[in-house]
Parts: C-alpha cells; sequence; structure tokens
C-alpha cells in the first residue's frame, strides 16, 4: 500500500512537473536529426526512468532533470550506433539547452531550501543536533567529536543517525504535505491525476 501511494506520487508530479516540458524535450531532441520513432524511444525512455524514482524531492528543476535524462539517452544511443553522423556528436554539446550555471530561479529555490535545512537541524534534539553538525557539516572524525563532547563513539555514530533520520523523516512529511497540496488543487480543478 505504501509502495503503490509512492508510485502515485510520482505519477503525479510527473504529471503536472514533467509532462508540460515534453514538447520542448520533443523539439530539443528533433534538432539532433533524430527520427520521430527515435525521438518516441527516448521520450518513452525518459517516462520509464522517471517512473523508476524512489522521490522528487531533490528535484529542484523538472524541465531540466527532463532534458539531462534525454541528453543522457541519446548520448547513450549514439554511443551503441554503428555509424554516428561526426555533425550529430559535435551538436550534441552543441544542443545543451542549459547553461551549467544556476538560474536565479535555481539560486532563489537552493537558498530556501538551505534555510529548510538549517531549520530541521536547528530542531533537533540539543545533543544530536551538536553531534550532527560536528560530523556532517564540519566533517569531524567520530573519536574528535566523543573525546570533545566527552561522550563514546557509539553515542556519536547513534545521534548522527538519529539526527539523519530526524532529519529526513521531516522532509517526507513535507515533501507528502506538498504533493497533498497539488492533489487538492487539482481535484479543485476537477483534473485527474
Amino acid at each position: 500500500m505504501i509502495e503503490d501511494e509512492g508510485r502515485r506520487r510520482i505519477v503525479a508530479w510527473v504529471a503536472q512537473c514533467v509532462m508540460p516540458h515534453e514538447g520542448k524535450v520533443r523539439a530539443w531532441l528533433a534538432r539532433s536529426r533524430m527520427s520521430k520513432e527515435d525521438i518516441d524511444d527516448v521520450i518513452q525512455e525518459a517516462y520509464c526512468r522517471l517512473s523508476a524514482l524512489d522521490g522528487f524531492a531533490a528535484v529542484d528543476r523538472p524541465d531540466a532533470y527532463f532534458f539531462s535524462i534525454a541528453r543522457n539517452l541519446l548520448a547513450s544511443q549514439m554511443r551503441r550506433a554503428k555509424i554516428v553522423e561526426i555533425e550529430a556528436v559535435a551538436e550534441l554539446e552543441a544542443l545543451s539547452p542549459f547553461d551549467d550555471a544556476p538560474s536565479p530561479e535555481r539560486a532563489a529555490s537552493a537558498r530556501v531550501e538551505l534555510d529548510r535545512i538549517r531549520e530541521l537541524v536547528a530542531a533537533l534534539p540539543e545533543r544530536c543536533r551538536r553531534i550532527f553538525e560536528l560530523r556532517k557539516i564540519e566533517g569531524l572524525p567520530q573519536r574528535e567529536i566523543a573525546a570533545r563532547l566527552g561522550v563514546s563513539e557509539s553515542v556519536v555514530e547513534n545521534e548522527g543517525a538519529r539526527g539523519v533520520r530526524l532529519i529526513l523523516a521531516a522532509l517526507r512529511s513535507q515533501e507528502e504535505a506538498g504533493v497533498a497540496a497539488i492533489e487538492r488543487g487539482a481535484a479543485a480543478q476537477g483534473r485527474p491525476l
């Protein structure tokens, strides 16, 4: 049941956030001189890969993620092909639809995400928070943290793992709330997911 719920959320996310970009991906692939059938195959395989995701919280730009999957599939197809036009290989790099530098929207989104993680870390129980910060943020070894805080290494290991579990659970809860909001919005507009 939980797995079905996760699949349903992925499908809803793909329908809401990824599928609107299919036309742009198809147009981009067409510029690489692919046949319509090959474009259909790449799009289908991209959707298969998207449907196999465990979650989508880390995908802040569904359009860029979709393009990236299509580009990787195109590159893979070219590697397998017995004959590849030199122009097609040269154009693969030129066809990149996204600059490597983050867009202003992506940078703002990253700042929001960082603030969200900072809030979650700050909400951890005191000892758990301190150990998490020393281990995961400052990168100190367990032995040094144990000596600094006067606890055993197993306490450092357990509290560090506890901090990760608590943060992941909070992120999962926030993701579920976001999906529920998308579903409510779609339902209010009379659109099925």
